[in-house]
């Protein structure tokens, strides 16, 4: 039943997700990524309202595993943190940049990992239990 409802809510969310565009990562050591979002999604201590967001590794040259998320002008760092950098799952789709968990009707399911288009590794995000 889970893994039904992490579909399903992947599935929904995902209709947001294909109007997603990226920048090419390669020479690009942040892997920028602008994320847009059809309804509201969470990240450990925010909830992002539907719109665009920039994803991004924030310190690359000594850090590959702070993220930073900002809106779409960079003038709002909604979401910053370490995170656990993790192989992308096998099956996983390589225009499928993240992966969602599951939340009860009406709550914005949670961010699980953020993959750069095109990369081999992604990033977990760490929520507290």
């Amino acid at each position: 039943m889970k893994g039904l409802l992490e579909r399903a809510a992947a599935g929904v969310l995902f209709v947001g997700l294909a109007a997603a565009s990226t920048s090419a990562w390669i020479g690009n050591p942040n892997r920028t990524t602008y994320l847009t979002f059809s309804g509201a999604v969470a990240l450990p201590t925010v909830e992002l309202p539907a719109g665009t967001y920039i994803f991004e590794v924030a310190y690359p040259e000594s850090s590959a595993d702070v993220v930073r998320v900002m809106s779409r002008d960079r003038s709002k760092v909604h979401f910053m943190a370490f995170t656990h950098v993790v192989g992308r799952p096998a099956g996983l789709r390589s225009n499928q940049l993240v992966t969602l968990g599951e939340a009860p009707r009406g709550v914005a399911p949670p961010i699980k990992a953020w993959f750069a288009e095109g990369a081999g590794d992604g990033h977990q995000f760490i929520y507290d239990k």
